[in-house]
């Protein structure tokens, strides 16, 4: 069972430092493997792909049956039920709403004779990995599709594993068809990445690839990194709740758990100043374990990473969480918003007794592509900026530049380069041109 621990004990640091490893770097023996797919894939296509589909997921299809077909559509939204349909309709329209407050405008300043600016250009074409199996979350579908829409990308591509009969999960293709995806391609794995990053003769080419997959993906992702861009690269979930005497055990065993089930390596976290609270949790997380249909892969991750903490006072909880930078931090406090302002590192917060992180991964609207692993200390959620490009924009008049052209000039030549100074001091020599 979870143990607990005073922040500060040898055993402690163990923890943080088991959890900043737990998913740093990528295996040799993966590498290796999923360079010769991306190799063979850029080089044969559509061939390679049909390979690999047949090899790893036991479907044989041809080229002409990559594409999941209109009807395909129609009849995964007639198996949805209506009152599941209305909610992801209603959670779309919540992630569309806060995606929009992100966007921004070119702009552009104007002086005398000078004129900066920045322009902001959606990407012309995304694709969207879906994971599949039992790791098909049509929610993944809404948070990487919308953003990319609100931004105005050109097409949208999507790639996700077929099932045992070909089909797709009927509940990612109503996602899809929420969120505006343009086109569906029945092929996942590192074979998927590397089709989006170099184009078969059947999937197009796109300019950046987004969402999550297992470690194969993961690794195709880095290896076409250059060639496209990419969203990031996404470790095993985590959820870190920082509570006070205020948290009731029950609410926070709960939430602990709904990260655990996720997979094995997934860590749940608490830090908390009351020790009454500390030992309920405890309990509370071995009953609830009793309930769950996941509860072997729950127990897993809670043996693994899981753990207690008590913290001789909140600025040390709070000085703790900022350096584990969590994925998820639920701030489990009488008072929450005394407490924001001293978060640092969390892709997100939560703030209060009544906003679990279930409610960030299905329905409120923030994204839930979140930074893991401790690298939410310098990224950030996926947004609408991942799906634009940002151009610079500069014009001098001839009587602006002859105001700077000799500082310009001077620090050319400081850097050696005296093919730059030229090229602004041709313009005034020999008199007016």
């Amino acid at each position: 069972m979870t143990d607990i621990i005073r922040l500060g004990e040898a055993r402690g640091r163990e923890l943080f430092e088991k959890l900043s490893r737990r998913s740093r770097g990528i295996p040799e023996d993966v590498r290796t493997q999923v360079r010769a797919i991306v190799e063979d894939v850029r080089a044969r296509g559509d061939q390679a792909l049909c390979a690999y589909t047949e090899k790893f997921d036991g479907v044989r299809l041809t080229p002409d049956k990559l594409r999941v077909t209109p009807r395909e559509m129609d009849e995964a939204l007639a198996q949805i039920e209506p009152e599941l349909l209305a909610v992801m309709r209603r959670a779309a329209d919540n992630i569309r709403a806060f995606h929009e407050k992100q966007k921004q405008n070119s702009w552009l300043d104007m002086q005398p004779g000078v004129l900066l600016g920045q322009k902001v250009t959606p990407l012309d074409r995304v694709g969207l990995y879906v994971p599949g199996g039992q790791a098909a979350y049509p929610s993944t579908v809404l948070m990487n599709a919308l953003p990319a829409k609100v931004a105005g990308v050109g097409e949208l591509v999507m790639v996700t594993p077929p099932m045992k009969d070909a089909s797709v999960y009927a509940n990612t293709l109503a996602a899809a068809k929420i969120a505006g995806v343009d086109t569906i391609y029945k092929v996942g794995g590192a074979q998927a990445v590397a089709a989006l990053a170099f184009g078969t003769q059947t999937l197009p080419r796109v300019d950046k690839i987004t969402g999550p997959g297992n470690i194969y993906v993961a690794a195709a992702k880095r290896e076409v990194y250059g060639y496209v861009g990419i969203d990031m690269i996404a470790g095993p979930s985590e959820v870190l709740v920082l509570a006070d005497s205020s948290a009731r055990a029950d609410y926070v065993a709960a939430d602990l758990l709904s990260q655990a089930e996720h997979d094995a390596m997934a860590a749940a976290i608490l830090i908390t100043t009351d020790e009454g609270l500390a030992d309920a949790v405890q309990r509370e997380l071995a009953r609830q374990l009793t309930r769950l249909p996941r509860r072997e892969l729950a127990q897993s991750a809670l043996d693994g990473y899981g753990a207690i903490i008590l913290a001789p006072d909140m600025a040390a909880a709070v000085a703790a969480a900022n350096e584990l930078s969590p994925e998820h931090l639920e701030l489990a406090v009488e008072n929450p918003l005394d407490l924001l302002g001293d978060i640092r590192n969390a892709g997100a917060i939560f703030l209060g007794h009544h906003t679990p992180e279930p409610v960030g991964d299905y329905f409120a609207g923030p994204n839930h592509t979140l930074p893991t692993s401790g690298t939410a200390r310098f990224f950030s959620p996926l947004s609408v900026d991942d799906f634009v490009k940002k151009s610079s924009v500069l014009y001098y008049s001839r009587q602006a530049l002859q105001a700077v052209y000799a500082d310009v000039a001077r620090f050319a030549q400081s850097e050696g380069l005296d093919a730059h100074a030229r090229s602004a001091q041709i313009r005034f020599e020999g008199g007016e041109k």
